[in-house]
């Protein structure tokens, strides 16, 4: 039986040491990390990896709930799967196992509470942005794609195949810049 740790971060700019120090405090010797938003399973590839490698009688080990993920269905998912492999999840903080009834009862609640704390945080998040807004000091985001090699490249007759290729993005997303043109300019 193995203790497989588990440690997530939303940004790159943030730190995940203190997750995997408790972890393997707690006698993991695996532990899998990741720096991506917990807002859904999707291209959460090591939390994959680690469903996939749990065996029965292993224990998926977390820091908090909410690094399983912000969205209590996904989470009640990722504890199901564990539970079909015949594994149980184990929260460090609050401690809390699915090892007994109750566990499971404490899992579903915390999963609602690190759900409500998302929608929380996006409200406010919202309400920074229209201030910032009305003060005249939003910028917007930073963008991603480099818009104006994009532009160059389909100038030059290069195809949105290969646009896509050289700027590390979708052809959609070529088709998209170039929409963004008026009219005059194609």
């Amino acid at each position: 039986m193995a203790r497989i740790g588990y440690a997530r971060v939303s940004s790159t700019d943030q730190d995940l040491e203190i997750q995997i120090a408790k972890l393997k405090a707690e006698g993991c010797e695996i532990v899998r990390s990741e720096k991506i938003s917990g807002g859904s399973r999707q291209g959460r590839v090591e939390l994959e990896t680690v469903i996939q490698f749990l065996r029965p009688g292993d224990e998926l080990v977390v820091a908090r709930l909410d690094r399983l993920g912000r969205d209590t269905r996904d989470v009640l998912n990722l504890i199901h799967e564990c539970e079909q492999r015949k594994a149980f999840v184990t929260v460090l903080d609050p401690h809390v196992s699915t090892r007994g009834e109750m566990g499971h009862i404490v899992l579903t609640v915390l999963g609602m509470v690190a759900q409500m704390e998302r929608r929380f945080i996006k409200e406010r998040q919202r309400e920074g942005i229209q201030q910032a807004k009305a003060q005249g000091r939003y910028q917007g985001g930073k963008r991603r794609l480099d818009r104006d090699l994009i532009r160059q490249l389909w100038d030059e007759g290069v195809g949105p195949s290969y646009i896509a290729r050289q700027v590390g993005c979708s052809r959609m997303q070529v088709y998209r810049v170039l929409a963004e043109r008026s009219p005059a300019e194609l």
